[in-house]
């Protein structure tokens, strides 16, 4: 872990952007910027990695979301054919299509956890230095719960991922690349049909494989999406701009509020994944947010952890 000493700063980004995953209007939730101060911590360098997890799993029998069979309960509607263990997994398209409909490249894959990141085929083995993806909000409690830490407030996430630096685009400055070289995992090529791995890696990386910001901290941008523990509410950075002054270690709203999914449990996701490209989901920027439902894991998420001053 590395030591995040705590500050003022200002919270949000203006960089809104119509195209952002195709949902009009959406980055606009991370405005209006605004005033806020973080207690220091300390804070995981890296994403959580597979190796990790799996100390945890082997010392507790730990199940994740991905890994239990749903039930008729949870879904009474559903077919009992499709009542299998699984999660969502991306899947390039064949050919160029409108980047309005995501279930066109997102699948719903029986078999697919945090051990077979992509479904019963794929494997973890070779990638104990990789993040461990396919890890819903529950599954990131119950292991930093066990390890003593905590999921990071979404204002600790992003003054940590700042690093100190005022005001920036991006964790290391206002360009996306440095001499033409590439400062994150993301995606190149045509979304969603290739990626190209001009950045050196298609898919994930292993942690670290980038430069670390300024406070030691590294793929903040891209790699794997990062839960923490905030509720999702669009209109919340307004909420705190209105009561005017600073925000002091803020938690997030009681409760979620996502106009895209009135009854569903949403917390926040933040620093973008290796399929963040500027043609559809540019969520690699410092100060925009993205969400999740709470029991949906995916093939691009995992978390990374913190732990209050001692």
């Amino acid at each position: 872990m590395v030591w995040i000493p705590g500050g003022e700063f200002s919270m949000g980004s203006t960089a809104e952007s119509e195209s952002l995953c195709g949902l009009p209007g959406l980055t606009r939730d991370s405005l209006p910027v605004h005033r806020v101060y973080v207690d220091g911590f300390w804070m995981d360098a890296t994403e959580l990695t597979n190796e990790e997890f799996e100390k945890f799993v082997n010392a507790t029998h730990y199940v994740t979301i991905a890994e239990r069979t749903p039930t008729r309960e949870e879904f009474p509607d559903a077919p009992l054919e499709n009542l299998v263990a699984g999660s969502t997994v991306f899947t390039p398209t064949k050919d160029t299509v409108p980047l309005d409909d995501y279930f066109q490249w997102w699948r719903y894959q029986k078999g697919a956890n945090w051990r077979h990141p992509e479904g019963p085929e794929s494997t973890i083995k070779g990638k104990e230095r990789f993040p461990v993806v396919q890890i819903a909000y529950e599954d990131a409690v119950a292991y930093a719960t066990w390890t003593g830490k905590r999921l990071p407030t979404e204002a600790e996430w992003e003054f940590a991922a700042r690093g100190g630096l005022t005001g920036k685009l991006y964790a290391w400055g206002d360009e996306f690349h440095a001499n033409n070289k590439a400062l994150a995992n993301t995606y190149q090529g045509k979304f969603p049909v290739k990626d190209t791995a001009a950045d050196g890696f298609a898919g994930l990386a292993p942690v670290g494989s980038f430069a670390a910001n300024g406070y030691g901290l590294y793929d903040v941008a891209g790699n794997a999406w990062e839960w923490v523990n905030d509720w999702y509410a669009p209109d919340y950075y307004a909420v705190l701009a209105k009561s005017g002054g600073v925000a002091r270690n803020p938690h997030g709203p009681s409760s979620s509020s996502d106009p895209f999914g009135a009854n569903t449990k949403t917390r926040v996701h933040r620093g973008g994944s290796f399929l963040c490209t500027d043609q559809y989901c540019s969520r690699y920027m410092v100060g925009t947010r993205g969400k999740g439902e709470v029991t949906t894991a995916s093939n691009h998420l995992g978390v990374r952890l913190v732990m209050d001053a001692k």
